[in-house]
């Protein structure tokens, strides 16, 4: 393949079940070129070490995979910023800045952020030329517009760092968001996973058993089924015009996770993806995985 996607994904791996499904998606597609892995923090509701448990997570991935070694992979964050002035410097940020430097107009850098906005902020802050480099952010965060929405109080990933959100958006860098009335479309079940993926490799099944007992923690009610929430940022690297999109002004985010007025820089929202391809595409990469390792 001659030409490859330039991409650095940015995970709070550890915070649910569905980091791993992108994670490996993007690991295993051939037009993705990942530059790195950036462990992210998801606050603190659960632990006071949500970025090193997503780095261990992310680092048992890679195990699982062959690839350990093999891919670029840092810390970012432990913490959310504590203001809008003041970075969190951190190796994740620094790869992002230092992968920025070699984006160009025909080759720009993506980064994929499947949780907090905290890297890409301090990045910013670091560096802000940065804003004028062909970078694009792909976010996984925020709510709906315009009244539409299926999540209940402060969108997560936006809550763990509204201030970074604030930064991202006012800065005027090439946004994508996909808010939550659209990712949380993106739902399989236990039977879907099992007839797919099951029994294919170690992976497939650490992917399965990993998504059932996180359910099982953290869900008081009876449930077979999770979204794949973070799996549209990886839809969209493979194919853009799978995504419907709207532009919008930028908005800031209030204490609650509302839209408020902001800079007014055009962000690309996306209103659908194609949840088609995004699984069967998934699905078929790690059936084919396991076949590669079994032979």
């Amino acid at each position: 393949m001659d030409r490859r996607r330039r991409v650095i994904i940015d995970t709070d791996a550890k915070n649910e079940a569905d980091d791993q499904y992108a994670i490996v998606h993007a690991l295993l597609s051939p037009s993705l070129d990942v530059r790195g892995l950036v462990a992210a923090h998801f606050g603190t509701h659960r632990t006071r070490h949500s970025m090193r448990e997503s780095r261990a997570e992310i680092d048992l991935l890679l195990e699982l995979m062959g690839l350990d070694g093999k891919v670029t992979v840092a810390d970012g964050a432990e913490a959310a910023i504590v203001d809008e002035r003041t970075p969190q410097d951190s190796p994740g940020a620094r790869l992002i800045i230092s992968e920025s430097m070699l984006a160009s107009d025909g080759d720009p850098l993506f980064v994929a952020f499947l949780g907090p906005l905290t890297d890409m902020a301090s990045a910013i802050l670091l560096d802000p030329e940065i804003v004028r480099r062909p970078v694009v952010v792909i976010w996984i965060g925020g709510v709906g517009y315009g009244g539409v929405e299926t999540y209940p109080g402060i969108e997560f990933n936006l809550g763990n760092d509204i201030t970074a959100a604030n930064v991202v958006f006012d800065s005027g860098i090439t946004v994508w968001q996909v808010p939550s009335n659209v990712y949380s479309q993106v739902s399989v079940s236990y039977a879907e996973l099992e007839e797919k993926i099951g029994g294919t490799s170690a992976l497939a099944d650490y992917l399965i058993k990993q998504m059932v007992e996180w359910n099982a923690a953290y869900h008081p009610e009876p449930i077979e089924s999770r979204s794949l929430g973070d799996s549209p940022a990886v839809s969209l690297l493979l194919f853009p015009r799978g995504g419907n999109f709207r532009t919008v002004p930028a908005p800031r985010f209030g204490r609650e996770g509302h839209y408020l007025p902001g800079s007014g820089n055009p962000v690309r929202v996306v209103e659908s993806v194609d949840v088609r391809f995004l699984l069967e595409d998934m699905f078929a990469k790690i059936r084919r995985f396991g076949r590669k390792e079994q032979s």
